[in-house]
C-alpha cells in the first residue's frame, strides 16, 4: 500500500510527465479536492484532481515557508 504524499501550498513538484513547453516542475497554489499548480516554465495554471496529481508526482521539492 502506498503512503498518501504531503503536499502543502509553496511546494514545488516535480512530476513524470512533461508540461507541453518542456518544464516538469509545478508550484502547488492551491489545495482541496482539486490541486492548483503553475508551471515554472511558462506561468500557466492548472487545476487537476487530486488523485490525479498524487499519481503523477515523482518527487516533491519543499516550499521556503514549510520548515
Amino acid at each position: 500500500m502506498s503512503t498518501i504524499p504531503i503536499i502543502s501550498i509553496g511546494d514545488t513538484l516535480e512530476l513524470k510527465k512533461q508540461h507541453p513547453c518542456g518544464q516538469k516542475l509545478f508550484k502547488v497554489l492551491r489545495i482541496g479536492a482539486d490541486i492548483k499548480i503553475e508551471c515554472i516554465g511558462c506561468k500557466r495554471t492548472l487545476t487537476l484532481d487530486r488523485l490525479k496529481v498524487e499519481k503523477m508526482i515523482k518527487k516533491i521539492i519543499p516550499g521556503e515557508s514549510n520548515e
